[in-house]
């Protein structure tokens, strides 16, 4: 599933979860700096994680003013990586809207797709943004907001499973061993460099979608 962005992200394509790549080059409008920059932290978190996200990477990899750092963020580089994962919290959300109304076992394989479609269009070099400011756990702000974003995506997700034809408890349970695991599969296929991780985890997700599918009661 492939999401873009309005006009303020006309050259920025989103592709999975919240991997991005700029299509296209420019002189940025002022108004877009700050948002191209808040992109620019969510690829490096995904990338390089919470350290390796500093404003100097951004700036190298997004081309934005060295002057525009302080300027669009003040509270420093908590305040960049807080706005990144609002937009990788709510990029993944309206990703996911789409599958509303499909079975439990489209819902769950459309929401593996798209950690696949991530994966794909990195090389496996990108993982999840919010997985990475929670491993680093070194800010207690950060690590609340990525708890947020994780219970969000796990109500939504449960709310796609109950539209899908599950009980409000199973489509919880679902959702929260769909999303534990499907972090844990693009960890371990970025390790290991091999697809069979998130193959293996991706089948028995969806088999069990259908399993529990099958005996809701009609």
């Amino acid at each position: 599933m492939r999401a873009i962005y309005g006009a303020a992200h006309t050259r920025t394509n989103y592709d999975g979860i919240h991997n991005f790549s700029w299509t296209g080059a420019g002189v940025m409008a002022k108004g877009e700096v700050r948002e191209r920059m808040i992109l620019g932290a969510v690829r490096l978190l995904a990338e390089r994680g919470l350290e390796g996200t500093s404003f100097a990477e951004v700036l190298e990899l997004t081309g934005a003013p060295r002057g525009s750092t302080y300027h669009h963020f003040p509270g420093g580089k908590s305040e960049l990586v807080a706005a990144a994962l609002e937009l990788a919290g709510s990029h993944a959300i309206s990703v996911m809207e789409p599958l509303r109304g499909q079975p439990a076992p489209v819902v769950v394989q459309g929401f593996m797709t798209l950690w696949r479609r991530l994966l794909e269009a990195s090389r496996m070099r990108s993982g999840c943004a919010v997985l990475a400011v929670t491993v680093a756990g070194n800010d207690d702000e950060l690590l609340a907001d990525a708890g947020r974003i994780f219970r969000g995506w796990r109500e939504h997700l449960a709310s796609l499973l109950v539209d899908g034809g599950l009980s409000s408890e199973l489509a919880a349970q679902l959702a929260a061993l769909t999303i534990s695991a499907s972090e844990g599969a693009v960890a371990v296929t970025r390790a290991e460099q091999d697809w069979e991780p998130f193959d293996l985890v991706e089948a028995y997700l969806v088999g069990e979608a259908g399993r529990l599918a099958t005996d809701a009661p009609a």
